[in-house]
């Protein structure tokens, strides 16, 4: 990318942060080539802001107006109305949206017709440049509007694009998922510390040991039951533990959590 890009951020909660400290330090922009916009008594994150050199504003106008990438970071519930309220100024942007459940479609009638549209899922790995995000195309996103945003997505971790009818499961899988996984290591750590360990070696031991195994998986290429199968020798510790997970449902309660979750998505989506 050739220039430095001027990026607006209509809310600049954690995760804009993160964003906004990704792009600056994979130079895709500078702080002062940033403006966001905030609650008047949002004083924390306005100050985040202000660290970076960005421009900070109480009101959303203003940075649309001058940006040429739009993030629209508020929450879902508001978004409607404050796109409703920008749309004068939305001619010919690019909108990037993080918002959780707001369609494309939704996104689009907010604005005029000719801003151009994209709707991303990251989570919050993202914090620690280790995100997992993924985004679809509006009608009017060009090929160009695509390989920005998987620019600025992949300096904060993965970035690929998939079709709008996969973005429910996925922000069950990898938007809910850190969760999940927060969940693993806690458990892992408690089980360690009834064996004797101290309680901060465990947790230690079990967050490097699945971002190891994470690791493992993508750079491998390999199935993750191959995986197992090499860690587990027969009428071993590692067969013992495997045996208890399954007898305690282990596998179908966390492909039961992503079911669920989907669920929830696409009962929010449908409101």
């Amino acid at each position: 990318m050739s220039k430095l890009l001027k990026l607006g951020f209509l809310g600049g909660g954690k995760m804009a942060q993160a964003m906004a400290n990704g792009f600056i330090s994979a130079g895709l922009t500078k702080g002062d080539s940033m403006t966001a916009s905030f609650h008047p008594s949002d004083h924390a994150n306005i100050e985040a802001f202000k660290s970076f050199g960005a421009r900070t504003y109480v009101e959303n106008l203003p940075v649309v107006s001058g940006s040429e990438i739009v993030f629209i970071s508020v929450k879902p519930t508001v978004v409607s109305s404050v796109l409703q309220a920008v749309r004068p100024a939305s001619a010919g942007k690019l909108f990037i949206s993080i918002a959780m459940g707001v369609t494309l479609r939704e996104l689009e009638n907010s604005l005029e017709s000719t801003a151009r549209v994209i709707r991303v899922m990251p989570n919050t790995p993202a914090l620690v440049r280790a995100g997992a995000s993924v985004y679809v195309r509006g009608s009017a996103a060009t090929d160009d509007d695509c390989k920005v945003t998987q620019a600025l997505f992949q300096a904060v971790g993965t970035c690929e694009e998939v079709p709008e009818a996969m973005m429910d499961p996925i922000t069950a899988l990898s938007g809910s998922g850190p969760a999940y996984v927060f969940v693993m290591i806690e458990a892992l750590a408690d089980g360690a510390v009834r064996m004797g360990l101290p309680r901060d070696l465990a947790y230690r031991l079990a967050s490097q040991t699945v971002l190891g195994s994470g690791k493992l998986v993508r750079e491998t290429g390999r199935h993750p039951g191959q995986l197992k199968d090499d860690v587990t020798s027969p009428a071993g510790s590692t067969a013992a533990g495997l045996s208890h997970l399954e007898q305690n449902a282990f596998r179908h309660a966390v492909s039961g959590a992503v079911e669920s979750a989907t669920v929830r998505c696409r009962q929010i989506s449908s409101k």
